[in-house]
């Protein structure tokens, strides 16, 4: 009996140190448990720290992104009027590029004077509408431009085609209808064109041209070129529907081109603020999807530095822009004298002459040391004897003949 009493108290010996054993192992369990909901608990408690800190500096990014967006927005609708001195950096043009400008400038001036003096003697049929006034635009556009980038023009085209590289010879021979004009005498001022310089004409419809520029555009898109194109058009053109579809098309697929809208004030006698409620063409280009620029068009170098940041654009594939250049033209809508309408001051002309391009950038070359006085007025010498020698061209030159009146229909590249 002694025995069993003794194995009985040995076996429930046993049990509880089992039992404490078993206790000690569950509230090991527990603590390691709670250690590691602890962990847990503190992992969260971090990433979400961590989450609010990157959400914070995404906030502080985006907000400094809105201002810098409307930095580039303001800098954008500035008109630059820098001209880089004599031995300057490499970011102003040069020297070269200076005199160039001056020079599509003067060629323009001279030839719209006396296209204009031959047609009020009546030595040139049909009307002219002269760009004379407007030189610094065409001019500084252009002086981007290669013969293998392509530009669509005006009723008032002469301008674009003398800034392109076009010849007094073939001008004025086509502005007298004769078979050695650029267009063998067919097209005369109004449809003036030579495809090896990358003209692809005036047009006498207004607001003919973007739509062909686009075109032109989208070709080079396919070919893959880095070639642009350029649509030169007028405020009384920025209403026409033709002009509004082919910014949307080319902002659609962001063509290679840059809508060039030359406010000189009116759509041929009708006054800007008579013909649309804005003051700024270029607002307009928010509704197309494009960045839109205001330059002062009667400065030369305002207008090669905002052209230049457009075309660069477009080159390396970042879309059109629309850039409006304010500017004047000092004759009538058609000719010198025009039809007499009283539609504009004398005073109002008057006041923009005193902004003249051509003079005011002759003063800063001379004052930069880029050229002399006696240099300038031997190539306005050198020029006056080139138009005479043009214009004896144009009227030695015979008139195309009936036979040949169905040829030249289509161009035909290297024929």
């Amino acid at each position: 009996m002694a025995q069993a009493k003794k194995k009985t108290a040995a076996k429930k010996a046993a049990a509880k140190k089992t039992a404490t054993r078993s206790t000690k192992k569950s509230v090991v369990k527990k603590s390691a448990t709670k250690k590691v909901a602890a962990k847990s608990t503190k992992k969260s408690v971090v990433k979400k720290s961590a989450a609010k800190k990157v959400a914070a500096k995404s906030t502080k990014k985006s907000v400094v992104k809105k201002p810098a967006a409307k930095k580039v927005a303001a800098k954008a609708r500035k008109a630059p009027r820098t001209v880089a001195k004599k031995g300057a950096s490499n970011k102003g043009p040069s020297n070269a590029t200076l005199k160039a400008m001056h020079l599509k400038m003067l060629r323009i001036r001279r030839f719209e004077e006396r296209a204009g003096k031959l047609m009020e003697d009546g030595k040139v049929p049909g009307a002219l509408h002269l760009y004379v006034g407007q030189e610094a635009v065409a001019s500084g556009v252009m002086q981007h431009l290669s013969n293998e980038d392509w530009i669509t023009s005006t009723h008032r085209g002469h301008g674009h085609l003398v800034a392109k590289g076009g010849e007094f010879k073939p001008m004025f021979a086509e502005l007298f209808g004769r078979s050695t004009g650029y267009c063998n005498g067919k097209g005369g001022s109004m449809h003036i064109s030579n495809m090896d310089l990358g003209m692809l004409g005036a047009n006498g419809i207004v607001g003919g041209g973007p739509p062909i520029a686009m075109g032109a555009a989208f070709s080079n898109q396919f070919k893959g070129n880095k070639n642009v194109s350029i649509a030169f058009f007028g405020d009384g053109a920025s209403n026409e529907g033709s002009v509004h579809e082919a910014a949307n098309m080319a902002a659609l697929y962001k063509l290679p081109c840059v809508f060039v809208c030359e406010n000189n004030g009116y759509g041929e006698y009708t006054p800007q603020a008579d013909h649309q409620a804005i003051v700024d063409v270029a607002d307009r280009a928010s509704g197309y999807g494009m960045p839109g620029v205001i330059c002062d068009g009667m400065d030369v170098m305002a207008v090669y530095e905002a052209a230049g940041e457009a075309i660069e654009r477009a080159r390396s594939g970042g879309g059109p822009t629309l850039l409006e250049c304010k500017t004047y033209r000092y004759y009538d809508h058609v000719g010198i004298r025009g039809m007499g309408l009283t539609y504009r001051t004398d005073e109002e002309v008057e006041a923009w002459k005193k902004k003249d391009a051509i003079n005011s950038f002759e003063k800063r070359l001379i004052q930069l040391g880029v050229m002399s006085r006696k240099q300038l007025d031997a190539l306005d010498a050198a020029i006056g004897e080139e138009l005479e020698e043009a214009i004896q061209y144009a009227s030695d030159s015979p008139y195309p003949t009936p036979d040949q009146l169905l040829e030249d229909v289509y161009y035909v590249k290297g024929a």
